[in-house]
């Protein structure tokens, strides 16, 4: 059964949030059981430490382990000073509130995974409508099978990948092997974001929920809908609790409402102010995702990040070698590019933008610019531009819609789209 509430002009209370969560929790079956809560990084705004210290209150006591799993996808495992800020509570060794065990997924590390099956490829074609036909095993991180319950807790968001965050993408990418990851955010790719972001139901969801069909352990998501207040801290706006496709399906329902601003026209030029959660290109590359579809042909969005100076701690060294481009030009060589990671390949094009690949000429449909401390050597290299960072007053940028030019204070969250596109 679903249990939730969610408000599009308004903040659920802490005595709202946790009779939603006594509902659910007194229907599963949780005495003695040894639960695992997959929560996110710091790269989402999300009020975990109001969920760690409600889960504690009311789980505690009941369970016989109630242990945390960051589902980092291919980001950096956080540091315990990360890790107790994102938990609101102090982390060391491992360990945070008594004795519950906070751990990193470690995707580089395949002994920490489990094969549950695969998805074969008759049904990966089925699924993509004819545009891959391959089998997809299914590798998770192994320490699922050591609890009995496995809680999703994360926000949702409209997603360049997938269509919306949440549900089963905690365990897909979430904490999921590479063959999942690569080829979902290829298929991404393929389709493109500037098609996929917003979407509720896309292929790569649908792979998602079918790689998560094999996993055996019952599961409970606490679905998020997290908007910022006057003073940039993190609100829910709603909490749906259910089972991971049903919760997914009410959260993003209204994210679509609150995480979309529609404007009249088109944009010539937007500034993305990268907030510090960002610490990369790779991350950071959201200001670019969320503002693409209300870009007029032609404009430039410049990814404002003076903390930043690296493309990616993860794939930076793929990212110099492949470069950014658009879809087709990776397409049209795929010999020359296959054997490159897939999921490195969907950044390089979700970040470049749609576009066309003829004759050996690329033609992005618009520009994009780093305004970070990455060299204007490097930016040239992998196919940016390139401003100084110290060149731009954000401030400058205020008030100026009438004149097609659009500050995003903290972008990378609320997606932007024009009110006539298709």
């Amino acid at each position: 059964m679903l249990i939730g509430k969610g408000y599009e002009d308004a903040y659920l209370s802490e005595t709202e949030a946790r009779e939603l969560m006594v509902e659910a929790l007194e229907q599963a079956e949780l005495t003695g059981k040894r639960v695992l809560v997959l929560i996110p990084d710091g790269t989402r705004t999300a009020p975990i430490p109001l969920m760690f210290r409600l889960f504690n209150d009311l789980l505690v006591k009941r369970v016989a382990a109630l242990d945390y799993l960051v589902a980092l996808g291919t980001h950096q495992p956080m540091s315990e000073a990360a890790l107790s800020q994102l938990v609101g509570q102090p982390v060391v060794e491992g360990v945070a509130a008594g004795d519950t065990h906070i751990f990193n997924h470690r995707w580089d590390q395949p002994e920490t995974f489990v094969t549950l099956g695969s998805i074969p490829a008759a049904r990966i074609e089925e699924i993509s409508q004819g545009m891959l036909s391959m089998d997809v095993p299914v590798r998770l991180n192994r320490l699922i099978l050591e609890y009995d319950y496995i809680f999703i807790c994360g926000p949702t968001f409209p997603h360049e990948v997938v269509g919306f965050s949440g549900g089963n993408k905690y365990f897909f990418p979430g904490i999921s092997g590479p063959e999942v990851i690569n080829f979902s955010h290829w298929l991404g790719a393929l389709i493109t974001s500037y098609k996929i972001i917003g979407t509720p139901y896309t292929p790569v969801r649908t792979v998602i929920d079918q790689a998560a069909s094999f996993i055996d352990r019952p599961q409970l998501c606490f679905s998020m809908v997290v908007k910022t207040d006057a003073s940039h801290s993190p609100q829910l706006a709603g909490l749906y609790i259910g089972q991971p496709q049903e919760a997914y399906a009410a959260a993003a329902d209204l994210s679509s409402r609150v995480h979309i601003a529609w404007v009249d026209q088109p944009f010539r030029r937007v500034l993305s102010v990268m907030p510090h959660m960002y610490d990369d290109l790779w991350t950071a590359a959201k200001g670019m995702y969320k503002m693409e579809p209300a870009i007029a042909n032609g404009g430039e969005v410049i990814i404002y990040a003076p903390h930043i100076d690296e493309i990616s701690y993860t794939h930076g060294h793929v990212i110099d070698q492949v470069g950014y481009h658009v879809r087709d030009y990776f397409v049209k060589q795929w010999g020359r590019f296959k054997g490159f990671p897939w999921g490195v390949l969907a950044h390089s094009t979700h970040l470049r933008g749609i576009g066309t690949f003829e004759n050996g000429v690329e033609q992005p449909r618009i520009r994009v610019t780093l305004a970070t401390r990455i060299s204007r050597e490097r930016c040239e290299q992998v196919n940016l531009g390139y401003e100084d960072p110290d060149s731009i007053d954000p401030d400058a940028w205020r008030g100026r819609e009438e004149e097609g030019i659009l500050l995003v204070p903290k972008a990378g969250e609320m997606l932007y789209r024009v009110k006539s596109a298709d």
